[in-house]
């Protein structure tokens, strides 16, 4: 028997997004943008002391799975957190205990 308020669909999304913040590079990288609201990728890898490229693939899977934005100014583009994702997943969670 399955619940009918159960989604597939939008479990899967939930999952989809717990998978991208589960590495503990990206988990950085939101503790970052939640002490300093938005960074460029310059900023977040010398904060972090990775490499460019490594940098700039944990934001694409983050950006991807709607957990950050961006924005562009000049030739800088700037990451910031979408906090209405992440209350979504944090509110999705206390649901299951």
């Amino acid at each position: 028997m399955t619940n009918p308020k159960l989604d597939p669909r939008k479990l899967e999304e939930a999952a989809s997004k717990l998978r991208a913040i589960a590495h503990p590079m990206r988990i950085a990288i939101i503790g970052l943008l939640e002490r300093q609201e938005q960074m460029n990728v310059t900023q977040i890898y010398e904060a972090l002391k990775i490499e460019q490229a490594s940098a700039s693939h944990h934001l694409n899977i983050l950006k991807t799975k709607g957990v950050l934005d961006s924005r562009r100014s000049g030739k800088n583009t700037f990451y910031f957190l979408k906090h209405e994702a992440l209350s979504q997943m944090i509110d999705c969670l206390n649901r299951c205990y």
